[in-house]
């Protein structure tokens, strides 16, 4: 049984999905920490199949729209691969506020890592129709403008709103037309 109502209920079909930093650590305020998600996700596209919709990442959390013929192994490869390396970096950067958080974090139950960097579960949303996508997509590109941080969303450098406007953004996409 799933502990969450929001779980990928059609692996072969395109969700939205967020992935949440525990205790909504900032995680994300450097650079070199964003490429890992970044370049974890232009692995998946070439190696997996994974198709990216449209992104964005915030300084603890992250929303994007992704479709793969297995969805729900690519977000878990992600996951692991991003949380692996993140805790590299941050050991490499003697991050030890933060290194310390994702220990304390840790469910009790997780016997096979010290950090835990993600929040369990994806909150997955099968994108059902084009109406949908679009306001999942104006939700993720507006999310910043939202937030404050800027006043148009091709201004949020970590985002596929450029994409969309057809400028070059950080990485590639699959725009949804």
């Amino acid at each position: 049984m799933s502990r969450s109502r929001y779980v990928i209920t059609e692996p072969d079909r395109p969700h939205f999905l967020t992935c949440t930093v525990v205790e909504w650590l900032p995680i994300f305020t450097r650079p070199e920490a964003v490429a890992i998600v970044l370049g974890s996700w232009e692995h998946l596209r070439r190696t997996d199949g994974f198709r990216l919709y449209g992104y964005v990442v915030l300084e603890n959390h992250l929303h994007f729209i992704g479709h793969a013929p297995r969805l729900d192994r690519c977000v878990a490869r992600f996951k692991s691969f991003t949380a692996r390396s993140l805790i590299d970096l941050l050991q490499r950067h003697n991050a030890q506020t933060l290194l310390k958080r994702f220990t304390f974090a840790k469910k009790a139950h997780k016997r096979d890592r010290e950090h835990q960097v993600w929040q369990e579960g994806s909150h997955a949303e099968l994108i059902l129709s084009d109406e949908m996508m679009r306001e999942k997509l104006e939700y993720i590109h507006n999310n910043p403008v939202k937030r404050g941080y800027v006043d148009r969303p091709e201004y949020w450098r970590y985002s596929s709103a450029r994409n969309y406007l057809g400028s070059e953004g950080l990485i590639a996409i699959d725009p949804w037309y």
